[in-house]
């Protein structure tokens, strides 16, 4: 029994027809998103945390510390660092210099001493970089007609801040000196750090502070 050839249009019509109907279902279903919602929307930024960027040079944020306590870390030490006065200041930066120096070393000798010794360190460094009072330290400078010329003009010396503490015993002492000067060659620099270093010897009740000659 042989297939009628008129049967093969008709089948073919009709597959088309359904797979026409087919696109068209597929076509106006409504799409899934591709991706979790949660991808779609940006994350809240947490405000407790500190970036990296924020911690100081040198030095990365405490793995596990609280936020706040990194902070603070990150904050406090760059406010410290800007607070000593640009180089060239003048008179007006040397008391923020001078606060500087007294926070970072807290006083550890008597008032009595401290006053002592930064009268003494002051004189010695104004001897040592102008010339002006060396007959006073004869020990340390020897003869005033054989010294070494002063390195330093008279009129543009000034100390900036200074500070006497103590120096790993009751009987040591060292005077941290910070000054500005003109050198003979005419450039002025600010800014100088300079320390001396005396010893405490007793006699018969009196207390004497002597300064030690440089090594």
């Amino acid at each position: 029994m042989t297939t009628s050839p008129t049967r093969s249009p008709r089948l073919l019509l009709i597959a088309t027809v359904f797979l026409v109907v087919a696109g068209v279902v597929l076509l106006t279903m409504p799409h899934a998103p591709s991706g979790p919602a949660s991808s779609v929307a940006p994350r809240a930024t947490d405000s407790t945390s500190v970036p990296s960027a924020a911690a100081p040079s040198g030095r990365s944020p405490q793995t596990g510390a609280p936020a706040s306590a990194t902070a603070a870390t990150a904050t406090a030490e760059p406010i410290g660092a800007s607070a000593l006065p640009p180089h060239g200041e003048g008179i007006a930066g040397d008391a923020a210099i001078q606060k500087s120096l007294e926070n970072a070393w807290p006083a550890d000798l008597s008032a009595a001493d401290e006053h002592t010794l930064l009268a003494a360190g002051r004189g010695i460094l104004r001897a040592d970089a102008t010339g002006i009072g060396r007959t006073t330290w004869p020990a340390l400078f020897g003869d005033p007609d054989q010294a070494i010329s002063p390195a330093f003009a008279t009129a543009r010396f000034r100390i900036q801040a200074a500070i006497a503490r103590s120096d790993g015993s009751p009987d040591k002492a060292v005077v941290h000196l910070v000054w500005a000067g003109t050198d003979r060659g005419g450039t002025y620099t600010d800014r100088r750090i300079t320390d001396w270093y005396f010893t405490r010897t007793s006699t018969k009740g009196a207390t004497t502070w002597t300064p030690q000659p440089r090594t």
